[in-house]
């Protein structure tokens, strides 16, 4: 990786914070405690739960300005049901969601899913199987505490992080020192609808019509309505063919181009983009010129923006436009600040493997036992990626193969430290791979099937050999 800075040796990380138990957060805290170089891992969770977006909340939603192209927004306010013990916070996860990824892919190296789980587990399979995973790391969890600001400074050469947290049961709040920073925070926290001619006037006579799909939860409420669905991805699709069932036919889906996982729709007619909201008979105006009036629902499936707004004072700013985080190494540490690092941030990748390959990079690096590049090669890889990729969403998204060639990367790079490796972080060998290619035939086998399959051997025998 060339000559190399900081010298072995020079981090003196002794304390660390995790923002967040969600996957991500749980894979960093179990790697930093099998190095057993740090005396302090103290990890931060909102919510009364691990799992992060997993953790289901049926009915806490949040309201969602429209248009919302900003990342700045302020932090999630605690929300009480009645008779709850403690607050709960809006997440995306809605109720009938089944993951987009066979198990086999999606698991932690060091557990599987429960084997009568299905191939492409539901939520409540994989939100029990993140509960599981933390069994013995709890301890570290400081849970029902909101992180409200993070501040730096410098100490004798050496990064310095101040902590302040908010307890969301009693309001205490508690400021505490840091020697080095994982955001494991994940970005499903702030929807992004983009602007649209019209849109602000729209929604200002239809306040009811557009919605996030962070605030979807049940097709019920779309029964017999003339519904849009905006958005290709996973999400969209999934919604989309939910909703298509109850509401009027057909259902609408806005696309920039075809899908190519073609999936229930016999009761859906894809469409272009809106290129302009009409208030006049609640109606949209698509890019191909067509009208559709008395438009009942329109569903935004577009994504979320990054955002940290607890770490607001770090200058120059980490998150600017929402697109992607700036100033990061392998989408991973920070450049100038490399006690400050962030997991999870690619887009169209298998995210709890790649956490815990990042998480066994940040251990070695924070314990001294890997040293990273001069910060000219650093800042040189992010700006050949920028280059290629653009300064926008384009820069942390990975997709197939690069998602697997990050992972074996990760694994190679923990694995180059002076003691090698003291918690081996997944390496996907040629099967794992094959499987990964093959993402779209496994799931529309399983489809046809009526969801039901919990092995590979039950698609038919071109699928058999993928079990384990």
């Amino acid at each position: 990786m060339g000559s190399l800075l900081p010298p072995l040796g020079s981090l003196q990380v002794k304390r660390v914070a995790i923002i967040g138990a969600g996957p991500s957060g749980l894979a960093v805290a179990k790697y930093l405690l099998a190095e057993n170089a740090f005396d302090k891992i103290d990890i931060y969770e909102q919510q009364a739960e691990v799992g992060g977006v997993w953790n289901y909340n049926a009915n806490i939603t949040d309201h969602i300005p429209v248009p919302q192209t900003a990342p700045n927004v302020p932090l999630d306010k605690p929300i009480w049901p009645p008779g709850a013990v403690a607050p709960l916070f809006p997440n995306p996860m809605y109720d009938r969601l089944i993951t987009n990824i066979p198990k086999h892919l999606m698991q932690y190296s060091d557990q599987a899913f429960l084997p009568q789980s299905l191939l492409f587990p539901t939520r409540e399979d994989v939100q029990d199987y993140l509960v599981r995973y933390s069994r013995d790391i709890r301890h570290l969890i400081i849970f029902s505490t909101q992180v409200e600001d993070i501040s730096f400074s410098q100490e004798n050469g050496q990064d310095r992080w101040s902590l302040t947290a908010r307890s969301t049961i009693d309001s205490k709040v508690a400021k505490n020192p840091y020697d080095a920073i994982v955001v494991a925070n994940g970005h499903y926290s702030v929807p992004f609808i983009p602007y649209v001619p019209g849109i602000q006037a729209f929604q200002a006579k239809y306040p009811s019509v557009i919605s996030h799909s962070k605030n979807y939860r049940l097709p019920q409420s779309f029964r017999n309505q003339k519904v849009i669905v905006i958005g290709a991805g996973p999400s969209g699709l999934d919604i989309g063919n939910q909703i298509s069932v109850v509401c009027q036919k057909p259902l609408l889906n806005s696309v920039r181009s075809e899908e190519p996982l073609k999936l229930g729709k016999e009761n859906i007619e894809e469409v272009p983009p809106i290129a302009e909201y009409l208030v006049e008979e609640r109606s949209v105006r698509f890019e191909d010129g067509r009208v559709e009036k008395d438009i009942d629902a329109i569903v935004y499936c577009t994504g979320y923006l990054y955002a940290c707004p607890f770490l607001k004072s770090l200058d120059p700013p980490i998150v600017t436009t929402g697109r992607r985080v700036i100033g990061l190494y392998k989408h991973l540490i920070h450049i100038s600040h490399p006690t400050l690092a962030f997991t999870a941030l690619s887009q169209k990748a298998i995210p709890f493997p790649l956490s815990e390959g990042q998480a066994a990079v940040i251990a070695k690096v924070w314990s001294n036992k890997l040293v990273l590049p001069e910060e000219s090669i650093m800042n040189a890889w992010e700006k050949k990626r920028v280059e290629e990729l653009g300064d926008k969403t384009n820069f942390h998204i990975l997709g197939f193969p690069k998602d697997a060639d990050y992972i074996n990367e990760l694994h190679d790079w923990a694995g180059c430290a002076e003691d090698g490796f003291t918690k081996e972080p997944p390496y996907w060998d040629q099967q794992q791979r094959h499987m990964r290619s093959m993402f779209m035939d496994i799931r529309k086998r399983f489809v046809e099937l009526d969801g039901k399959a919990t092995t590979m051997k039950e698609l038919g025998p071109e699928f058999e050999n993928f079990d384990r």
